[in-house]
């Protein structure tokens, strides 16, 4: 039976049509088997105690294969994905960059941790994924 991959995708909720595309783009590959672990606009942790914000987003990366990064400029002004990013250092998890189609510049947050960044083309990411899964 094929692997189930566990992704955790560290993302900006302005820009969460990325998210939905990347959803759509790894879903849509055959034999290759996901599960999502972030936490989205459309379901979102219903708090604003950022400590149970910050405990809930640490479980659902711990469980994660993989941590991916979407890494257009918007990135480098969230500072909920710079913590994402260094609680998956922290917990050993690893980070791959996702270029979104049509970015000549990347977020250093995102660069700056990830074991590489890939374009966004279906075969890269799941190569990538494939990779670098724990």
């Amino acid at each position: 039976m094929a692997k189930t991959y566990s992704i955790f995708i560290s993302h900006s909720w302005q820009n969460s049509d990325a998210l939905t595309r990347l959803h759509n783009l790894l879903k849509e590959r055959g034999y290759f088997n996901v599960e999502f672990e972030e936490v989205s606009k459309d379901e979102p942790i219903n708090s604003s105690n950022a400590d149970y914000i910050k405990r809930r987003l640490r479980e659902k990366i711990d469980n994660s294969d993989i941590v991916l990064g979407l890494a257009g400029m918007y990135a480098s002004h969230s500072d909920w994905m710079e913590w994402e990013l260094d609680k998956a250092l922290d917990l050993k998890v690893p980070i791959v960059g996702v270029i979104p189609r049509g970015q000549e510049r990347i977020s250093t947050t995102v660069s700056s941790r990830s074991i590489t960044d890939v374009g966004w083309n279906t075969e890269s990411i799941v190569a990538a994924i494939r990779d670098y899964s724990k």
